[in-house]
């Protein structure tokens, strides 16, 4: 074995017997230190020991001061867990484990700046303030510097956060004048090409893949149906189907160690709440914890805390923020309130149990409502509970979850990078600019003209100056943006009330309504009344209380991609009984095929009903989303509704028309039908971006015009 002996000694304390197939094909490309590689397995594998058993192997076998690798984590909480880990390891061999993010002290950052040695464990945010606080730091602190590793690599494929990420490595290797080969870490990779790309902007065929050929654990699942009745806004308690909900996971998850998702916070809070009141009213010890970004570290590593360890029963209802490989110790199940929001989050969710070589275990709870006169087709239809038998179908039946989004331009957070280079070189021409971020870095889809479109803007808005000599400086609101501690995040992140209780800070809360003293709310789980607003510092003092309402945070996120959808048709068409349903949710499935049927949709794709025109295409949202403005765009109401297309006031002979007409026309000009959207603002820097960029940017982001064409196409030959 061509590992290091510490290393070595390591794995035979751990009483190891043999190392796992990922492990054993990683050493050889990852010790040969000239190429790239993926590391792809199911969550659990050992990626982690994988990618840094030969990772230092070669660094104990070439000493040299200075970072040796830089490993980007998404999440502090995954940071804290890889310290841990590769502490352990780490430490038998005598190389230093550091991390960077908000959480860690200025103190220990300023020792790292001074001597600077070892692993660096980082979030990109951190990484970025590196580059703009101490830019002249880099070359000298990286200068050595041996691999790079990154972590969850699918977490950032296709996101602005992603292409902050691509520029911050790339910007690395520029600042020392060499190419350092990276490693990714993922357990969900929709398509390896894709992701190999991303790995090395310009250089995807030449990295390694390798792709775990151990299978992952058997799966026992159970979907289960509910019932909803229309809510009561004005109600401080939750729904009968909600408390349904929370008797079934309280009576069943109570006692063990479970994880709990939900796609939305005001879910994780509301049945955290439920939960723990169960606890209160049969007077037992309190089980159920909340968990998600808003929460304070303290609250969030104490529940992480509660889940490794072994010796009291564990549940925690959490976002995605539980979704990644953190260490949690031993899960015996996975709940999912809700159809999963895609394939690979399904995927990742249901890898956190079955770590231990026993089953995966999935219970899902999908909530369905009560039809009425009132209810619409798209409802009429269960859609939900079909989305998540499609969902089930596609990871368990064809091995599938969504391929990373590419083909966006994120020119939002090419504004952030070039303030950016800025600050970290004291200013830059345009052409150097140009040249590092976008000729030889990840931005390769922006021209010199448009470049010099975005200089231009930027300028408009005092974001950019150029001196006499043609040298790129901040202007006046570009130094006061960089300055700003928000700067570092290349997504958008709202201003939020701080939630104390006395002298313990709770965690954050957006807040875009009114709040008046004596309003009641749930947060991390609890009942609480306001006490005190704080305008100015942007508080809010809480006592605990008997009364709650769930506060409102925005939606799920993410889009529904086109083979979902189309899944969801077969669903609909086939007589097969999933038999992981259980009797409520094979009468709701019932249910929708009947409707499905009724209503002549294995048929037609246009309804009428109540004069509006409701238009089923089968199709991911971006396809619709383009529908939806090509419509707009000949003068009608289109909306987005669930599954549906909604059309208010167009009878379907008008729409069968348009859709003709769309057929015969050909693909439409996506930045022309972009202009035509009203609010295209999503990104961060959106609002500096102007009319022409803006759409420019809408139409690779949000917009399939292909994909619509030959939707429009396939409806006009069928009617």
């Amino acid at each position: 074995m061509r590992l290091n002996e510490g290393v070595r000694r390591w794995i035979w304390e751990q009483r190891w017997t043999e190392l796992r197939d990922l492990q054993e094909r990683a050493i050889e490309p990852i010790l040969s230190a000239n190429k790239d590689v993926i590391l792809s397995a199911a969550t659990a594998s050992g990626k982690t020991e994988a990618a840094f058993f030969p990772i230092c192997t070669h660094v104990l076998g070439e000493p040299a001061s200075g970072v040796r690798v830089l490993a980007v984590s998404p999440l502090k909480a995954l940071i804290n867990d890889q310290y841990r880990r590769l502490t352990d390891l780490c430490d038998r061999l005598g190389l230093a484990v550091h991390r960077w993010h908000g959480d860690v002290s200025q103190d220990k950052k300023r020792r790292l700046l001074a001597d600077p040695s070892g692993v660096l464990i980082i979030t990109p945010e951190s990484l970025e303030a590196l580059f703009v606080v101490h830019g002249s730091h880099i070359p000298r602190l990286f200068g050595s510097l041996s691999f790079v590793v990154v972590d969850e690599l699918h977490a950032f494929i296709g996101s602005e956060r992603g292409r902050q990420l691509q520029s911050l490595l790339h910007r690395v290797e520029r600042a020392i004048r060499r190419r350092v080969p990276r490693v990714a870490l993922s357990a969900t990779l929709g398509d390896m090409e894709l992701a190999a790309e991303y790995l090395r902007t310009a250089g995807g065929t030449s990295v390694e893949r390798i792709v775990s050929q151990q299978g992952g654990a058997e799966l026992k699942l159970q979907v289960r149906g509910y019932r909803t009745k229309e809510p009561d806004p004005e109600a401080l308690d939750a729904a009968e189907d909600a408390h349904a909900i929370a008797e079934h996971i309280f009576k069943t998850l109570r006692g063990s160690t479970n994880l709990i998702f939900a796609n939305r916070r005001s879910d994780v809070e509301q049945f955290a709440d439920l939960l723990a009141r169960r606890c209160e009213q049969e007077r037992l010890p309190v089980e159920f914890f909340a968990h998600h970004g808003s929460l304070a570290k303290e609250l969030r590593e104490n529940a992480e805390a509660r889940l490794r360890d072994e010796t009291r029963p564990a549940n925690v209802v959490c976002t995605s923020t539980l979704e990644m490989g953190i260490d949690i110790g031993q899960v015996q199940s996975v709940a999912q309130i809700g159809a999963p929001v895609s394939v690979s989050s399904l995927r990742q969710r249901l890898g956190r149990s079955g770590r231990k070589g026993g089953p995966a275990v999935l219970r899902m709870y999908v909530r369905e409502p009560e039809v009425t006169e009132r209810t619409p087709p798209q409802d009429m239809i269960r859609a939900e509970l079909v989305q998540a038998i499609a969902m089930v179908n596609l990871l368990v039946r064809d091995r599938w979850c969504e391929p990373p989004a590419v083909g966006a331009l994120h020119l939002s957070t090419l504004i952030q990078q070039v303030l950016s280079l800025i600050a970290e070189r004291g200013g830059a021409s345009a052409v150097s600019a140009h040249q590092t971020l976008c000729e030889t870095g990840p931005f390769t889809g922006i021209p010199r003209s448009t470049f010099a479109t975005l200089l231009r803007v930027m300028g408009s808005h005092d974001l950019v100056v150029q001196s006499s000599d043609g040298t790129l400086l901040h202007g006046r609101v570009g130094e006061r943006i960089v300055g700003h501690f928000s700067f570092f995040t290349a997504f958008h992140t709202p201003e939020e009330w701080r939630l104390v209780s006395g002298s313990k800070t709770l965690g954050t809360l957006p807040i875009d309504y009114p709040v008046l003293e004596g309003m009641f709310l749930i947060f991390a789980g609890k009942r609480w009344r306001i006490t005190g607003i704080d305008e100015e510092r942007k508080v809010l003092d809480l006592v605990q209380a008997k009364g709650g309402k769930v506060p409102s945070w925005s939606g799920v996120g993410g889009l529904v991609h086109d083979r979902v959808r189309q899944e969801m048709l077969a669903v609909y068409q086939s007589v097969e009984v999933p038999i992981y349903l259980d009797t409520r949710a094979r009468d709701l499935l019932e249910e929708g095929r009947t409707n499905f049927v009724r209503l002549g949709l294995y048929e037609r794709a246009l309804l009428e009903c109540a004069g509006d025109t409701v238009l089923f295409a089968w199709v991911g949202d971006r396809v619709m989303n383009t529908l939806v403005a090509q419509l707009v765009a000949r003068r009608l109401e289109a909306v987005r509704d669930g599954v549906a297309i909604t059309i208010p006031g167009a009878r379907p002979e008008r729409i069968r028309e348009e859709l003709r007409a769309m057929a015969d026309a050909g693909p439409a000009d996506a930045v022309a039908l972009a202009r035509t959207v009203r609010n295209k603002y999503a990104e961060k820097y959106d609002g500096f971006l102007g009319e022409e960029l803006l759409a420019l940017d809408y139409s690779r982001r949000s917009m399939d015009v292909e994909g619509a064409f030959r939707t429009a196409v396939r409806l006009a030959r069928g009617m």
